[in-house]
């Protein structure tokens, strides 16, 4: 430790004391001040200090957060002092109580381990009274008065003695040490050599605090007010209760009114359905508890505090744990996963996103409703369903008014609530089913519900004030688009589900149904499974189908039946499924499979159809006979089907010469074409090239290809144009085991979207015009061999295929002989 003379005082460099660095408090002189210190070396200070009793020098640190403080983090300004007490304390610390002396400044710091021992420079006020510095003594010590006045940590007796004071300097510096102000305001002030400037610093200081203690006496004034008000209003409605008390009434219906007050406070609520709510409750308040209209107006209000007007859900997921959950629950469906994770991922960068509404289009059984559960769960979303099968009322989507009896909310409102969040999965399934009457048009209501740049602002005829539902995830299903009216089907963007391979139903099968049909009915514990055989043999030959739905359910029959079996028998144990043991649970077969829908036959061949269930096989059978040249159509078909027949014979006339035909061979004939199963309707113009062909293979007298199927439009000059549902026919051909199939060029583009099994096989012939399906689809007579190119397995690789010429079983050329019994 440094040791210093008994004066404490070097010749060449002044004072020299212990430093005690202060945190968040400035010593000024004439300043009292208990500390509290707990550090080692401001305590080794006081410690020195109170040993050689030459005072310390007292300065602030310029950041309170630093426990170490160097040189340069302590103001060199100060104030020397002395210490009147030190006391001990049990935890360490000590407290001390100082007196401050004098200003000074650190001119240097001497060299000490143990603390900080500094070279002080004591700096001299001027206290000579000027007419200045009585000015602003007076003009202090009066607003001193008023400051003490509004703080009251200010004591009487302060005020007292700061009245008494007669030196400038001291009223400066006990005046600054009880006002209300930050550090560096004070150490400022202590800084500050001039008392004339001191105290002007001084007085702006306490106007300011002034200034701020009346905005606060007044706002405290104001909130004890309102306080008594309140407390006012709730004396006088508890005497008014124990009036009726007294009396025996009972107000129910006031305490009916007060709990909806109570529930309004509590609520969230739109501006415009808050005011309203507080409108209805005024009027609530003055009809006859009994009345008829005051149930209504009770009702009315319960329904809009009982609305999600901002409760919403929070995903939970990221994107990863979100396809992980689309992938558990449903197999494929790889557009619509696609399209879900993406407005995931758009929703976890922007904070409103007003994404597009998405219609899933595709036959019965394919799992369009199943996917909006999915999508809810991987969201973390609520999950609510409005069957619009057969609605045809508009007040079913928008509610009524409140002037009818028994007025409701439409279902849209109705399921929001029951959802209790504003940003659900709200499936709208069948969308295709809406129908219209003279009760209004749903259809034209959904176009409001599905539009993102109107739903923010949804009116319901009965809640009569805007509700926002741009957060909900609307997914509507169908199972075809050619009912849905043109303006709605704008505002969606459709996703299509073709039905499944039959390698997609056997995962589906494994994954899913089994499981949930074992579960469900009670054989968890008997050991039933299924081999992979049985199942290939239920989805060949015992459903036939886009979808899984009728699957699932012979799947279900087999379960009911093994559980029959064990009640009535008991169990061996093991039951296992195999394709042998089918027929004795479900029977004999329903469909054939690993055979072609007919042999190789002179006027018949196979078209390929699409329907509301998947894609269908559509045998076309032509036969002629003896008459006038009339053209018949049977099969139920439509206009458009009627018209492309028209087309394909006209074809076969105009070309009756390359054929091989002579010009009038049709004018002793009668022509009719039959498409079986005629009590379903047929329509569309994609059987124009079989037809052709049927028509062709007839007068030709040359059979055609029965492994072979073909869709198309035909035109007068024999073009081949392109059509629609290519997934949905191709899935069915390669379901009956057709072996080649002939498309137009021009849809060569969507066998993108066909899964490779299919493909593989599959031989797909991509065509221009007639003559080269007339080409690949008869057999060649004995005196013709016809080279073709075709696509077989992948899209991109072609190969020659030379057909074997067969002989034909009758001639080629001229008139056909037909006889007739």
């Amino acid at each position: 430790m440094f040791n210093f003379n008994k004066n404490n005082k070097k010749e060449e460099e002044g004072l020299v004391i212990p430093l005690l660095p202060l945190r968040d408090v400035v010593v000024f002189p004439h300043m009292i001040a208990p500390l509290f210190v707990g550090r080692e070396k401001s305590i080794s200070a006081l410690e020195s200090a109170m040993k050689h009793g030459d005072g310390i020098f007292l300065a602030a640190q310029k950041s309170a957060q630093k426990d170490d403080p160097g040189e340069d983090d302590i103001y060199r300004v100060g104030t020397v002092g002395i210490i009147i007490q030190l006391l001990r304390l049990p935890d360490g610390t000590v407290k001390v109580l100082v007196e401050g002396k004098k200003r000074g400044v650190i001119e240097s710091y001497v060299p000490n381990v143990d603390f900080y021992l500094v070279d002080v420079k004591e700096l001299e006020d001027d206290d000579i009274v000027t007419v200045k510095a009585e000015a602003l003594v007076r003009n202090v010590t009066e607003t001193f008065e008023v400051y003490a006045k509004l703080n009251k940590k200010i004591h009487a007796e302060v005020v007292v003695t700061v009245s008494s004071i007669d030196s400038p300097a001291k009223l400066a510096d006990v005046l600054a040490s009880h006002l209300n102000i930050k550090v560096e305001s004070k150490q400022k002030i202590l800084e500050m050599i001039d008392v004339a400037d001191r105290l002007e610093a001084i007085y702006e200081l306490m106007l300011s605090e002034i200034e701020i203690l009346q905005v606060e006496e007044r706002i405290r004034k104001r909130v004890k007010k309102q306080m008594e008000k309140t407390q006012k209003d709730y004396y006088l409605n508890e005497q008014m209760r124990a009036i009726q008390k007294e009396m025996g009434e009972k107000d129910d219906f006031r305490s009916e009114v007060e709990e909806l007050e109570q529930r309004l406070k509590k609520k969230k609520l739109s501006e415009e359905a808050s005011e309203k709510v507080k409108h209805e409750i005024k009027k609530l308040k003055m009809m006859a508890p009994t009345s008829a209209e005051a149930t209504v107006v009770r009702n009315y209000i319960d329904w809009l505090l009982d609305m999600p007007w901002f409760e919403k859900t929070e995903n939970k997921y990221g994107l990863k744990e979100s396809e992980k959950i689309l992938e558990e629950d449903h197999y494929g469906l790889k557009k619509v996963k696609e399209r879900i994770l993406e407005y995931l991922a758009v929703q976890s960068l922007v904070k409103k996103n007003k994404g597009s509404i998405l219609c899933l289009v595709g036959p019965p059984g394919v799992g369009k409703t199943s996917v909006a559960k999915s999508v809810a769960r991987a969201t973390n979303r609520k999950f609510v369903r409005f069957s619009l099968g057969g609605i045809r009322d508009e007040a079913e989507i928008r509610g009524h008014r409140r002037t009818y009896i028994g007025a409701m909310p439409g279902k849209i409102t109705q399921l929001l609530k029951k959802a209790g969040s504003n940003n659900p999965v709200f499936c709208l399934d069948e969308i295709d089913k809406l129908s219209s009457d003279y009760r209004g048009d749903p259809t034209s209501a959904l176009l409001e519900v599905l539009d993102p740049e109107q739903n923010y602002a949804f009116n319901d005829n009965y809640l009569e004030v805007d509700y926002d539902l741009s957060d909900v995830m609307f997914i509507t299903t169908a199972n075809v688009l050619e009912t849905i009216p043109a303006p709605l089907q704008d505002r969606m963007e459709v996703i299509r589900i073709a039905g499944y391979t039959e390698q997609e139903k056997l995962n589906i099968a494994k994954k899913f149904l089994v499981t949930k049909q074992i579960e469900a009915n009670g054989l968890i514990e008997y050991g039933v499974s299924f081999s992979d055989g049985a199942l290939l043999t239920v989805i060949r030959r015992y459903t036939r189908e886009a979808g899984v739905r009728n699957l699932e359910r012979e799947i279900a029959s087999i379960c009911r039946k093994v559980a029959r079996e064990i009640v009535t028998n008991g169990s061996n144990g093991q039951t296992r499924i195999t394709s042998k043991s089918l027929q004795k649970q479900l029977g004999v077969p329903k469909f054939r499979h690993g055979e072609a829908e007919g042999k190789d036959e002179v006027g018949m061949a196979i078209g390929l159809a699409w329907t509301e269930a998947g894609g269908e096989l559509l045998i076309l059978e032509t036969s002629i006979t003896w008459g006038k040249s009339v053209l018949t159509l049977t099969g139920k078909l439509g206009d458009v089907m009627r018209e492309s027949a028209q087309a394909a014979l006209t074809y076969v006339r105009a070309r009756a010469g390359d054929l091989g035909l002579s010009e009038d061979f049709y004018k002793e004939t009668d022509i009719h074409i039959h498409v079986p199963e005629g009590a379903i309707p047929k329509d569309g113009p994609s059987a124009g090239i079989a037809i052709a062909v049927s028509i062709a293979s007839a007068f030709l007298k040359r059979k055609v290809r029965g492994d072979l199927a073909m869709t198309g439009e035909i035109t007068l000059r024999g073009r081949v144009l392109p059509v629609g549902g290519l997934k949905e026919k191709l899935l069915a051909a390669h379901r009956g085991n057709i072996k080649t199939v002939i498309i137009p060029k021009d849809n060569k583009k969507d066998l993108a979207d066909i899964p490779p099994n299919v493909l593989k096989a599959i031989d797909i012939v991509l065509v221009d015009n007639v003559d080269e399906v007339l080409k690949v689809a008869l057999f060649p007579g004995d005196d013709i061999k016809e080279d073709i190119t075709y696509m077989e397995g992948d899209i991109g690789s072609t190969q020659e295929v030379r057909l074997n010429a067969q002989r034909r079983e009758h001639g080629v050329s001229g008139t056909p002989r037909i006889h007739c019994n």
